[in-house]
């Protein structure tokens, strides 16, 4: 990730970058950009190598919802001090 700092001025982590924002009550926010190898099987079972995070008011309904839509929940929803996270998979490029 040396490249993206020497050429595009990011400062990177072993992570990628995190972007610091303020929402419009003033909560710090961030947004995470982080490139992946080409072979990664970190997003697996989809085969892409894109994942788009959203940040939802009620992940418990929202993943419920989709469920009942067929939409695929992957694994269980996981909860830890920086937030809760539910995986789904576009059936339209999986």
């Amino acid at each position: 990730m040396t490249w993206y700092g020497k050429h595009l001025g990011l400062k990177t982590d072993q992570y990628g970058v995190t972007f610091w924002w303020k929402d419009k009550v003033d909560n710090d926010c961030s947004t995470q950009w982080s490139p992946f190898v080409e072979d990664t099987t970190y997003f697996a079972p989809s085969e892409k190598q894109l994942m788009q995070n959203f940040r939802v008011c009620d992940l418990e309904n929202l993943l419920k919802k989709l469920s009942d839509e067929g939409v695929t929940i992957v694994g269980d929803m996981q909860s830890n001090e920086y937030g809760k996270f539910g995986y789904i998979l576009d059936s339209e490029s999986v």
